[in-house]
């Protein structure tokens, strides 16, 4: 029963999106997902799959997107990324899949562990940081520490989060988002969102007892990584 952790597919299955416009190494990155999950994750695992699943502009448009992952092994928990613009009712959403679950101020478990998470949002002391940034980077302190408190009212002290955005500024600093992994004991953090360029600012290891794991699907090669705890 492992954990296997995922993001930013950019799937365009039903629309016309060539993700190889940001380069050859993202040419027909859907097969090269699908070969690489199937390869390796089971019926009896969970892939966590943090946030810029669909290019779709409506949820009647991501319904092919969303089959096709629902499709692949193991049981699929879902965050939110920022180009996820069909993402609709959360619980319409959660209605749709008995094995695809979708995560929004609620949380899931694996085993002893709680999967919580949000969106997230820039951080502060990034380069036009505006007042509105501010307003919806607020709203997502909010919605993570929603998540984390459902997950400790019902016992549960493991705690694994799921965010779309990195948790920090360009420059590592700290953030209400690392505070409150901190405060929280949260074990493990996944993060996506990050490509080309970018990836040479990226968060990982151990920073104030918390892992920071990196999962855009071209830091990790199309390859969902194994982060069961304990392994």
């Amino acid at each position: 029963m492992a954990l296997y952790a995922i993001s930013d597919l950019h799937l365009a299955l039903t629309t016309d999106k060539p993700m190889d416009i940001f380069g050859d190494k993202w040419l027909n990155h859907d097969e090269k997902i699908k070969n690489n999950w199937i390869k390796k994750v089971t019926e009896e695992d969970t892939v966590l799959i943090a946030g810029d699943i669909s290019w779709s502009m409506s949820a009647e448009d991501s319904i092919g997107d969303l089959d096709w992952i629902d499709a692949l092994p193991g049981k699929k928990i879902i965050s939110k990324g920022n180009h996820d613009y069909w993402w609709g009712s959360i619980s319409k959403l959660n209605r749709m899949y008995k094995n695809t679950k979708f995560l929004q101020n609620n949380f899931y478990t694996y085993g002893e562990y709680a999967i919580c998470g949000s969106r997230g949002w820039i951080c502060p002391g990034v380069d036009r940081f505006t007042e509105k940034d501010k307003k919806i980077y607020d709203r997502e302190v909010i919605r993570i520490k929603l998540s984390l408190d459902s997950a400790k009212k019902a016992g549960y002290t493991k705690l694994i989060v799921m965010i779309h955005y990195p948790p920090t500024n360009d420059k590592y600093e700290d953030s209400a988002f690392t505070e409150i992994f901190k405060e929280y004991n949260v074990e493990k953090v996944i993060y996506g969102h990050l490509h080309g360029p970018s990836l040479s600012h990226v968060l990982t290891g151990e920073r104030d007892g918390t892992e920071y794991i990196m999962t855009s699907c071209d830091y990790i090669n199309f390859d969902p990584i194994d982060i069961t705890p304990g392994v």
